[in-house]
């Protein structure tokens, strides 16, 4: 590595790293003298303070996990790089899930409103601003057709068994599942996760890797599959995308930025939940909020990603969270609510059921072949528009 590319100086590492410190300053105080500042929650002014310092770190502290993430991703390469990053973004989604689902007052429909909100993010609100931004620029995209249709082909009957049909088992009186129910689909959602991470890494790895040639004709700038990790033209290059430790150091520091999100969770759960209670706001709000705060930055280095006319990457960060998103908190919620006896409600009404198969329906219009194109972002954005407007006006 190039002396360029590391921190000179010991001023230079802390500024680097002012997200880690002010997450781990803001837990420390939060689970010291800061515990008995969550009683004081029923004046809205220190409400809403507390709010925006937690959510403000922990969106700092998220988008230090996607540097670190971004760091190793040039190390790795494609589909790894991108791999790690939805990995660890939507881990920070799994341990807060996890964390409220486990405290005193657990909240049985916070998981379903959190799942389906990443969704009509990811699928509408990311991918249209995605395709409408590089539409914009570009005209065109290509993207690879194999490794979009691997994505849907997996969210499409995951997202109905977690989401859909709970709300029409007959077993339970609710949109629940039963305990053998919950252990079989969580068991298969996770085995079907499995088995395209290992198709995504090893025997069909060239189905994520961004096309030779772009809808122009002309050479794509970056193609990290096809250059070994390690080498000194990658080192080299990813001095601009924030790789200044070695590997192991970025890796160490990733997870120790991710520590503070999954800590900070609880109290930010506590604000969430008696800020909506005591405003009047839609339930569906916390999830929206949570799914805010998990998805901020990769949708920030999706849009980049488009930007620089590399749409397979964006694809891989948009439906790999989407995907992610089912196949590791499904079956962690559910062991959850299987051995501890926690209430857990996923299955969607009727109305959010339309919306979701409309937009998985659209999905696959979009990535059927074609290169994509401004028009076809409309149309995910009008999608997402219209979830917006259905949590305040079901």
């Amino acid at each position: 590595m190039s002396s360029a590319a590391a921190p000179r100086t010991l001023l230079g590492i802390l500024r680097a790293e002012l997200g880690l410190i002010a997450g781990i300053v803001t837990t420390v105080l939060f689970f010291t003298v800061g515990k008995g500042w969550l009683g004081y929650l029923d004046s809205l002014p220190w409400l809403a303070l507390m709010f925006v310092w937690l959510f403000g770190v922990m969106i700092w502290c998220a988008f230090g996990v996607v540097r670190h993430a971004d760091a190793l991703a040039e190390l790795l390469g494609e589909p790894y790089g991108t791999l790690i990053l939805t990995l660890s973004v939507i881990s920070i989604e799994v341990a807060i899930l996890a964390t409220v689902m486990l405290g005193k007052t657990p909240n049985p429909t916070l998981p379903r409103e959190t799942m389906f909100a990443i969704l009509m993010i990811v699928l509408n609100g990311m991918v249209g601003t995605v395709l409408a931004v590089g539409g914009l620029r570009y005209v065109q995209q290509q993207y690879n057709l194999q490794g979009a249709l691997a994505y849907l082909a997996v969210i499409t009957p995951l997202a109905f068994l977690a989401l859909v049909i709970p709300t029409f088992t007959q077993s339970t009186s609710g949109p629940t599942l039963q305990w053998q129910q919950a252990i079989v689909i969580g068991a298969m959602t996770a085995l079907l996760y499995a088995a395209f991470l290992r198709i995504q890494t090893t025997r069909h790895r060239k189905f994520f890797v961004q096309p030779k040639l772009t809808s122009a004709g002309k050479k794509v700038g970056k193609t990290p599959a096809v250059t070994p990790a390690g080498t000194d033209a990658d080192i080299a290059d990813s001095a601009d995308h924030g790789l200044i430790y070695s590997g192991p150091a970025h890796a160490v520091l990733l997870l120790a930025t991710l520590l503070p999100v999954v800590l900070l969770s609880k109290p930010l759960a506590a604000l969430l939940d008696h800020g909506i209670a005591q405003i009047g706001l839609p339930n569906a709000l916390g999830g929206v909020v949570i799914a805010m705060l998990i998805l901020s930055p990769e949708w920030t280095a999706a849009l980049q990603a488009a930007m620089r006319d590399q749409l397979q990457r964006a694809v891989n960060l948009s439906l790999g969270s989407a995907l992610s998103t089912i196949g590791l908190t499904v079956p962690v919620m559910l062991a959850i609510s299987v051995f501890t006896g926690t209430p857990l409600k996923l299955g969607l009404n009727s109305v959010d059921i339309v919306l979701l198969s409309v937009t998985l329906f659209v999905c696959h219009i979009t990535f059927s072949g074609a290169p994509t194109n401004i028009l076809l972002g409309f149309v995910h954005l009008v999608l997402f528009g219209t979830y917006l407007l259905l949590i305040f006006k079901p």
